[in-house]
């Protein structure tokens, strides 16, 4: 195991392929293949054109692009000048944009034009006459007369030659802001130590090299395409391969073009290239392993995903605030241990089950909170100690608020969030111990269990599914499958089939907006 204590910035790892394989290619997005040597070259630019618009080391600076190249550059140029980068969602609207480039007092900001129909630019530029804080607007892939652009910077910095300031892994690298579930969004502190540290422990957990290519086509924006992708493939000098959106043959052509070694994605994507017509016809011999997160995977999609795509995948769990990764499958688990944990602590990670009030541990098998301690456990919530100090111990556990178990062989078993538990009549149903078993239904997709309000029972369970393409199943084929399986209160008293389940832009099911949805559709039956 290395030792930690002495961890670079983030940009180090960019330098650092540089000098190892200048010549290797760090970067594609399907518009321009980038060299560690070139890329470096290209963020220095960058760091010395911001320096002269009086960005400087501390300040926050948004970044609201898709999965193209210049992403990275930003990324690498905002820790060469130790600036603190604030990444957006593409699909935010005007309001919600403007709450976090207020609450973060961002300095500078990046943007394209539009992205998926989204006119980023006009968000911008309304924002702008209004804004307290930002001051430089930084436009890529086009021009406007009230802004900079990305390329006209890195044409100017490349004459400059300012002295970058010194770096250190204990200051901020970024602020991500998590999705405001409970509230306004809160943006979690990562500093270079957390994100660096992760990056190199899941490096080496994957037995990452110079030789592997990554393919992400996951938003860049969040923590999954930021750490265990991009600056997880710079930890070992790997070639990154960007899909700005995910699209199933897109990606089959990439896996074939690239020779890509290293995929990840979240269930539904695996599913998706799984169910391809033209899966067969794409040489995918080139796949190694890769990460899937963000939602449980089936064992027979394990089983596919090796047989059919040669991949040995990988199932993760962690969140933002944890860099994000806490735990993970290994290459030795077998199938029905990937498909029904999460794996084991990664190396580095301390995990603990505890009793929600006593916060003692619990026994193995038995559900309580998920805690962590790990280094890359986020400083904070900015400027909110509050909402820090209630989910953050002053000896460094944070409380996941996740539901899970632990066996005595150390596998978690998820079984929901805290927030996502249904009380029934009093008994408790965990979401996500009832979804695993609809899962091993031929016939399902996707499924999530929502609670919805009872005036007798205070909440029941409703089954929201999807099913397969060109397979057919009725409420009481579902009810009869899931009955044998659970305890009688598990049973959902409500079955809902639907097309296509709301998804968040990290690919997870959205409950909220399903819960809002189908409370709706209730209120409808009842008028």
């Amino acid at each position: 195991m290395k030792d930690y204590s002495l961890v670079p910035a983030a940009h180090e790892l960019l330098k650092r392929g540089a000098e190892r394989h200048p010549n290797q290619e760090a970067v594609y997005d399907g518009t321009r293949r980038l060299s560690y040597a070139e890329l470096e070259k290209e963020s220095a630019a960058l760091a010395q054109a911001l320096l002269s618009l009086g960005v400087e080391k501390g300040d926050h600076v948004a970044v609201s692009l898709p999965n193209w190249h210049e992403f990275t550059v930003v990324l690498f140029t905002l820790s060469k000048i130790g600036a603190v980068i604030v990444p957006l969602n593409t699909k935010y609207k005007e309001t919600e944009m403007e709450y976090i480039l207020t609450n973060a007092k961002v300095k500078a900001a990046f943007f394209c034009e539009s992205a998926e129909d989204n006119p980023l630019a006009e968000h911008f530029f309304r924002i702008s006459e209004k804004s307290k804080y930002v001051e430089h607007f930084i436009t890529v892939r086009f021009e406007h007369e009230r802004a900079h652009s990305y390329h006209s910077l890195v044409d100017y910095g490349q004459g400059q030659d300012r002295e970058l300031p010194d770096v250190s892994s204990k200051q901020p690298f970024a602020i991500m802001y998590t999705s405001g579930t409970t509230g306004k969004p809160k943006g979690a502190v990562l500093t270079h130590y957390n994100v660096v540290t992760t990056a190199e422990m899941t490096s080496e957990f994957m037995e990452c090299t110079s030789d592997d290519v990554f393919l992400v086509p996951v938003p860049l924006f969040h923590i999954f395409g930021m750490v265990p992708s991009i600056l997880t493939a710079a930890a070992a000098s790997s070639k990154i391969v960007l899909l700005e959106s995910f699209k199933a043959e897109k990606a089959l052509q990439l896996i074939e073009q690239e020779r890509v070694t290293v995929h990840h994605g979240v269930p539904t994507m695996f599913i998706l290239e799984l169910n391809h017509p033209r899966l067969q016809t794409y040489d995918l011999t080139s796949l190694r392993t890769g990460i899937a997160a963000a939602a449980p995977v089936p064992e027979e999609i394990v089983k596919k995903i090796r047989k059919e795509m040669n991949c040995e995948i990988l199932v993760s769990y962690g969140m933002t605030e944890a860099s994000p990764c806490l735990t993970a499958t290994t290459f030795d688990d077998p199938d029905e241990l990937r498909a029904e944990t999460v794996g084991k602590a990664m190396p580095g990670v301390e995990l603990k089950i505890v009793e929600q009030q006593s916060r003692e541990s619990v026994k193995p098998g038995e559900v309580g909170e998920i805690v962590a301690r790990t280094p890359g456990i986020m400083k904070g919530y900015y400027e909110m100690p509050e909402k820090t100090s209630e989910v953050l111990s002053s000896d460094g556990w944070y409380a996941t608020g996740d539901l899970g178990t632990m066996d005595e062989d150390g596998y978690v078993r998820i079984a929901g969030r805290k927030k996502d538990l249904i009380i029934r009549g009093g008994y408790n149903i965990y979401p996500r111990e009832v979804e695993e078993y609809f899962y091993k239904h031929q016939a399902v997709s996707e499924v999530a269990i929502i609670g919805l309000p009872d005036s007798v029972l205070g909440e029941v369970s409703c089954a929201v599914i999807k099913l397969k393409e060109e397979k057919a199943a009725t409420e009481d084929d579902m009810r009869s499958f899931i009955r044998d399986k659970v305890a009688y209160y598990k049973v959902p008293d409500k079955f809902v089939f639907v097309p296509s389940l709301p998804m968040t832009a990290s690919g997870k099911i959205s409950r909220i907006a399903l819960q809002k949805q189908m409370k709706q559709e209730l209120e409808t039956e009842l008028k």
